[in-house]
């Protein structure tokens, strides 16, 4: 079982328009919902892939409760998420179909009590001993410690299980320190965590900070990856357009599957990258279009080095 946290989980919806204008009227021609947050895109992606998936992190009010709903019809996911008092958020994504781009509207969450907490904390820990690997994803509602991923990822590494971190800023920041098996910012999370604009410098920087591997997300350029085995840069073939809404969650998807299976690194960025395109393809986060997946897969592009260490 691969375990999946999300501490701020949301109620994805993703409204279709013709073409965006600001200070305009829409008609809407589409709307969907979905169960979200990083972790829970991740976890949709990994059971449809035919991984066995446990999800974790908060949910409460009306919202959560749709949440609930919806993933209990998600084939191979389970939900184990934790109640807090307070409302789960809602993201808003806007599509243009002209364009191609989308507006993304997302809301804090909910106030987490220092007694919520302490219960998700038992609860992962009665999860951890069940599973393979574990994703730490996503921003941190109000009330959860800044250094909560920092925490989770010792936890995590004292049970033995390894841990792919997937967060930002000063959670970030004090998640590397506390050595996570992976990590998975894209350019300006990197950026912003070593002071560095140059990928493989930064990247290198990183790993000294404390990740046992760093895997940068370049957007249309693919992703650099440095590890303990090696350096290696994957890329698709040609750019997507579409919703880029739940990429990277894909990317991190992709990385875990491929650690579960004991997939050679590059085997890994493979599959990472050719999920991330067809994601793209697909109308929202946490789905992936399968056939431009498995046409990618023949085709994403893969040049690095082993380690000599």
């Amino acid at each position: 079982m691969i375990l999946t946290v999300t501490l701020n989980t949301a109620l994805d919806i993703t409204y279709r328009v013709r073409s965006l204008r600001p200070h305009a009227s829409h008609r809407v021609s589409e709307v969907t919902e979905r169960p979200g947050g990083k972790g829970v895109n991740v976890a949709r992606v990994l059971a449809a892939l035919g991984h066995e998936v446990t999800v974790t992190g908060f949910t409460g009010g009306a919202t959560g409760r749709v949440v609930q709903e919806r993933l209990a019809s998600v084939p191979g996911v389970v939900d184990a998420l934790v109640p807090v008092s307070g409302a789960t958020r809602r993201t808003i994504a806007v599509a243009d179909e002209q364009t191609g781009d989308t507006t993304q509207l997302n809301e804090p969450g909910p106030m987490v009590t220092p007694t919520e907490w302490s219960a998700f904390q038992e609860a992962y820990e009665d999860l951890l001993p069940s599973a393979s690997a574990v994703a730490l994803c996503g921003s941190l509602p109000p009330g959860v410690p800044v250094g909560a991923y920092a925490g989770l990822v010792r936890t995590a590494r004292a049970a033995g299980v390894p841990v792919l971190l997937d967060t930002s800023g000063e959670a970030l920041r004090r998640g590397v320190a506390a050595r996570p098996d992976i990590i998975k910012p894209n350019a300006d999370e990197l950026a912003e965590l070593t002071g560095s604009h140059e990928p493989l410098r930064a990247t290198q920087d990183a790993r000294r900070r404390g990740a046992g591997a760093v895997v940068a997300s370049l957007g249309p350029g693919g992703l650099l990856a440095a590890t303990r085995e090696g350096r290696w840069r994957a890329t698709p073939p040609t750019s997507v357009r579409g919703n880029p809404t739940g990429a990277g969650d894909s990317v991190v998807a992709g990385l875990l599957s491929g650690s579960v299976e004991h997939l050679p690194w590059p085997d890994r960025l493979v599959r990472a990258v050719a999920l991330s395109a067809a994601t793209v393809q697909a109308p929202v986060a946490g789905e992936f279009d399968r056939g431009v997946f498995e046409e990618l897969l023949g085709r994403v592009a893969v040049s690095g080095e082993v380690s000599a260490a």
